[in-house]
């Protein structure tokens, strides 16, 4: 079984402010460092539970967060930016499985830390066929259209619950309990990579049983919309050929299927910026 770990920062064990995630703050050193030590946990669990194969996407930033000098040595890392797929690449890959490390609830949602879709700075909301989607949501939806299930995620309870709403009965490790956006009961990283480590090792046995969740697919047309914080952004964004402005934040692309709607979108907020 080939499986894809997809790691972003905000939900990794201890992360409760920005300066935690922020590579020109002095305390990015220790925290990029228990990103890996949270990536380590779920390299050993993806092996314990049968994986022969671990890729891993670095998927916070410019994706060159995690030190590869103490990655467990049977992974590979899939490391910098721009990346076709950014924060799952490898999707494309024959993945039969992905885990969700170090995740975040969407832009909005009360208690949870770092709170954003892609840029808290851009993006006040995201839609796919108007359902409204954080980065959980929009990354499961591209590993569903290469038919490969979510299995687990980690991070505080919030984004936990936004991914058993969406995606089902996957495997959750709750690594802190936010009480507002920059603040939170925080387990240590022995305990929590403990945790990450068994559900990781459940969640591939899960599927090599055949007791996974199903692929998370949304029906083409996908609909992609975005709305942004201020209108100049959506005036930048709506350049993109095919765009569509509703109205004077949002802007809208109507895609054939998900990668395409996925690579629209991250075009869109890029414009914006």
């Amino acid at each position: 079984m080939k499986i894809l770990i997809a790691a972003d920062m905000e939900g990794i064990t201890g992360v409760v402010d920005s300066d935690h995630t922020d590579s020109t703050h002095a305390e990015y050193g220790r925290f990029r460092r228990l990103m890996t030590g949270d990536v380590n946990a779920a390299i050993r669990g993806a092996f314990d539970g049968g994986a022969n194969e671990v890729i891993v996407s670095d998927g916070h930033g410019h994706g060159a967060n995690i030190l590869i000098e103490e990655l467990d040595g049977r992974g590979r890392l899939n490391s910098g930016t721009p990346r076709p797929y950014s924060m799952i690449e490898g999707i494309d890959a024959g993945v039969d499985g992905v885990l969700l490390i170090g995740y975040h609830a969407r832009v909005g949602t009360s208690n949870a830390i770092l709170d954003h879709t892609w840029s808290g700075a851009r993006v006040a909301g995201v839609w796919l066929n108007e359902q409204p989607m954080g980065e959980i949501g929009v990354n499961a939806a591209v590993c569903g259209h290469f038919r490969a299930p979510v299995l687990m995620i980690s991070g505080d309870q919030s984004a936990c619950a936004e991914a058993n709403a969406l995606l089902g009965a996957i495997e959750m490790v709750v690594v802190k309990q936010a009480k507002g956006r920059m603040a939170a009961e925080c387990l240590p990283p022995e305990v929590t990579q403990e945790k990450i480590r068994k559900a990781a090792k459940r969640a591939v046995k899960r599927l090599a049983a055949g007791d996974a969740p199903r692929p998370f697919r949304m029906d083409p047309p996908l609909t992609v919309a975005v709305e942004f914080v201020r209108s100049e952004m959506a005036d930048a964004a709506a350049i993109l050929p095919g765009a569509t402005r509703p109205d004077g934040k949002r802007v809208e692309f109507v895609a054939a299927d998900m990668p395409t709607a996925y690579r629209a979108f991250r075009a869109l907020v890029g414009l914006a910026g």
